[in-house]
């Protein structure tokens, strides 16, 4: 149950990351004074479609993501640190500026750089999917993760058709499970 210190270079040299492998980053980021960096469905809208675009575009897989009025998570697949940067910086870049001019504002719109965290195994991977998924339960805003639709949660559990990048069969039998598998760590507290 770990995330990297190390940087993948680090990690391939030592042979621990085989060359051509790809890795998992978790990155996540907050607005400016923990403002809100989303204020409408429409702003959600906007950086959904810009993700599938410069996914699709930069070779990158979100395997999860939740975007909470304040701050986002994502677990992106990638073949390195470079592809997911670039990722990131052109998905959030575009997003700001389009808000910025949307709400009539100008400056940062993000507390700092996004944080990347190296994800080395798929147990931690697991874990972490199910944090980002409670996120807006934990925050208070939905009873239940499956009534947050601004989180892929719903593509997990074959509520909807995007199950791209899913961790969910290599460890579980059916999406179901899954489910069952969050609700229980919801139980825990």
């Amino acid at each position: 149950m770990k995330s990297s210190s190390l940087s993948e270079s680090a990690l391939r040299k030592a042979g621990q990351i085989p060359d051509g492998e790809r890795i998992y980053f978790h990155v996540y980021n907050q607005g400016v004074n923990r403002q809100a960096i989303f204020t409408s469905g429409d702003n959600y809208d906007f950086l959904l479609n810009r993700m599938t675009d410069y996914s699709t575009q930069l070779g990158v897989t979100v395997v999860v993501y939740c975007l909470m009025p304040t701050h986002y998570h994502f677990l992106i697949e990638t073949e390195n640190r470079e592809q997911a940067s670039r990722f990131v910086q052109k998905l959030f870049n575009s997003y700001s500026q389009a808000f910025n001019q949307q709400q009539n504002r100008t400056g940062t719109l993000f507390e700092s750089r996004a944080k990347f965290r190296l994800i080395e195994t798929d147990e931690y991977a697991l874990q972490l999917c199910c944090y980002i998924h409670l996120n807006p339960v934990k925050a208070g805003l939905t009873k239940k993760p499956e009534q947050w639709k601004y989180s892929k949660y719903l593509g997990w559990i074959d509520q909807k058709t995007d199950n791209q990048g899913n961790l969910v069969l290599r460890f579980f039998d059916n999406p179901k499970e899954y489910e069952k598998y969050v609700h229980s760590s919801l139980a825990k507290g």
